[in-house]
């Protein structure tokens, strides 16, 4: 099961490089507003909103808010704001690499110009709905941290329905990322959860199909420098390009 995995190596690089920011209090408590309208806004009842109360509550929001966030998904907080919308934005970033970006936002010209914005001045360019999505996979990621046997992981994997696992070490800390179908996230949260497992969170992820490997330095460096201009606007969950980077450009782009 274990194996090379390049949708691995891509957060791994990105975590090397510090490129991806901690997610704002804004982004993190739209992310329960809207499990909470998809569904029962019991955390109990409703994965996607559970899952998304433990990442603010590890993230440090107070729980006044997270209460607040809950209320305003359910309905039960105010009248006049404007409901949130999920969309998916896709475009290409300097050497022609895909990128797809998760958004949640009251106000989708604004967004879009923002985008377009964030494309430009880090020479990529938005597109149009369909361009890049058919390179990528939507997959569910259940990620560990702290001590565990690789053995007792494969075996737990397996018996909870997961597709692969890799291991990752970032900064001599033990980790690894479990994948599995969508519709198996919670039966595989659950499973290593029960059986000891340090999980630290689960998680929708697009996974590129097929990577291309950068090793042009100065390509890199836009690309990295794209990804977090993306990934600091309000209005974006997560980004997923399909891009991976040589140790040497890695190297150059930290010492730059």
């Amino acid at each position: 099961m274990a194996g090379h995995s390049k949708w691995a190596n891509i957060k791994r690089q990105k975590a090397r490089v510090d490129a991806k920011k901690g997610k704002t209090f804004t982004q993190l408590s739209r992310a329960i507003i809207v499990a909470a309208r998809n569904g029962v806004p019991d955390p109990d009842g409703n994965f996607q909103l559970r899952t998304a109360i433990e990442k603010a509550k590890a993230a440090g929001i107070p729980n006044e808010n997270i209460e607040r966030a809950i209320a305003k998904g359910a309905g039960t907080y105010g009248s006049g704001e404007a409901k949130l919308e999920e969309i998916r934005y896709e475009g290409y970033g300097p050497g022609g690499i895909a990128i797809l970006i998760e958004a949640l936002t009251d106000n989708r010209n604004r967004t879009a110009a923002d985008l377009r914005a964030a494309f430009s001045k880090n020479g990529g360019n938005l597109g149009e709905t369909g361009c890049v999505s058919w390179m990528f996979a939507q997959k569910g990621i259940v990620i560990l941290e702290g001590e565990f046997q690789e053995d007792f992981l494969l075996e737990a994997s397996i018996n909870g329905g997961a597709e692969n696992y890799e291991l990752i070490s970032v900064e001599d800390i033990r980790s690894a990322e479990v994948l599995t179908e969508v519709s198996n996230l919670e039966n595989l949260n659950r499973t290593l959860s029960q059986l000891g497992l340090p999980v630290k969170e689960a998680e929708l992820r697009w996974i590129p199909e097929n990577t291309v490997e950068v090793s042009d330095f100065q390509q890199a460096r836009s690309l990295l420098k794209l990804i977090e201009a993306l990934e600091s606007l309000d209005d974006v969950q997560n980004v997923t390009a399909n891009f991976e980077i040589t140790d040497e450009s890695i190297d150059a782009s930290v010492s730059a």
